[in-house]
This record gives C-alpha cells, structure tokens and sequence, in this order.
C-alpha cells in the first residue's frame, strides 16, 4: 500500500518590526499577532539590530521604520539589498514627503505606509507584500504626484530603450498607468474601468514591456520621476 504525505499546513508569514517608539512597536505587534496567518517573529529598536535580526530568523516581511536613529531605515534598506537578504520590506513613517517615497521605493522597499494606516489595512499590505504584490498608501502616492510639475505630452513616457527617447502608451495604457501610480490592484482597477479583471492585468504587463521596468513599483516611480501623471 503507498502512503500518502499528508499535506502540510501553510505557515504563518513571519514578520520582523523594526522601529525605535516602543509604543509603536507594541501596537504593530498586536495588530498583526491578531490574525491567524501572521507571525511577528522578532522586533528591534534601530537597524543595526534589525539587520542581525533579519539574518537570524529570515523572515518573509520587515516592517522597516524610515525615521530610525543612526543608520535611518533608507540605508538599512539599501544594505539588505546588498546583503542579498530574501525578505519583504514595508516602509512604514509618519511622513508624506514625495521625495522619501521616492528613495524608500528605489532603495528596494515593497510598499510604503503611514503610521496612521488601519490594522486590518495593514495586515493586508502584509499579505499582498510576502506574495510579491507592491503597494503604495494611495494617500501618500496622491500627495507625491500633487507635488511634481506637469507636462502636456501626457501621451508618451521618456525611455532610453528608443532612439527618440519615447515610449508611446495608449489613452487607456495611460489611464492604466494613474491607477498604478494611485497603488490600486488589478481588480480595483478593472473596477474603476469597467473592464474585466484580465483585461486590466493585460494592460498593466504592455505598461510594463514599454517602459522597460520589471514591476509596478518600478513603473510607478518612473512615471512619478518623469512627471507624467
């Protein structure tokens, strides 16, 4: 008789905070520790530490606050990157500043939240962010592009990949490109169009091919860097 394995059971994602208000830190915990599927595996108090941490105990997601003191959380960011460490990284600040979302984003962050962000909100980041989904606080993402200039050609995004330095988007692509840049899903944004679900995630990969970019991230910080939107 062959036996069969039973299968094993999903474990939780692992979670490690890395923030220097204790208070804080207690809330995070005990906001993600209450669901099932989440795990706060360890916390730190400054990125030197959170940096041993993540070494120790890999884990899937790090909720990395940028305001931390000595190595602030950008550079902690820029070195996990270096030290290849396999995680997810989730800038959490009380700051809207488009240029730090900019550099959070660039420096290797999968999503950037404000302390502010609803518990059930944010656990959901955290689940979208371990399966490997980018996410921008739409709050934040609306006051960056309020603060960059506009230009009228709205129809072509700059790129070196060609010899006039232009990538040509469709009307649609680039009403596509506005709900990216906003940090809304596939489904939110089929919502939005009135397009099926497939349709959207369609255009988002022609977005993706003609900007030369590897995801939405990536996508939606050129754009916001070219001033497009």
């Amino acid at each position: 008789m062959v036996k069969v394995a039973k299968s094993e059971e999903k474990k939780p994602i692992s979670v490690i905070i890395v923030e220097d208000f204790k208070l804080t830190r207690v809330g995070l915990r005990c906001a993600l520790n209450a669901n099932e599927d989440i795990n706060v595996v360890a916390e730190a108090e400054d990125a030197t530490e959170g940096l041993k941490l993540i070494e120790r105990h890999k884990p899937d997601v790090v909720l990395m606050d940028l305001g931390l003191p000595g190595m602030n959380g950008i550079e902690a960011m820029v070195r996990c990157k270096e030290m290849m460490f396999d995680c997810k990284i989730i800038a959490l600040t009380s700051h809207d500043r488009s240029e730090e979302v900019l550099a959070a984003l660039s420096s290797g962050a999968s999503a950037y939240c404000l302390k502010d962000i609803d518990p059930n909100k944010l656990a959901d980041v955290v689940r979208d962010v371990s399966t490997g989904v980018c996410w921008i606080d739409p709050m934040v993402a609306q006051m960056t592009l309020n603060a960059l200039p506009k230009i009228d050609n709205i129809g072509f995004l700059p790129s070196k990949s060609n010899a006039d330095g232009r990538v040509p988007l469709t009307e649609r692509e680039f009403e596509v490109l506005k709900h990216l840049v906003l940090g809304k899903s596939n489904t939110e944004i089929a919502k939005e169009l009135i397009v099926s679900v497939h349709t959207a995630k369609a255009h988002v990969c022609s977005i993706l091919q003609k900007m030369c970019v590897n995801d939405r991230v990536q996508a939606a910080v050129k754009a916001v860097k070219e001033g497009m939107v």
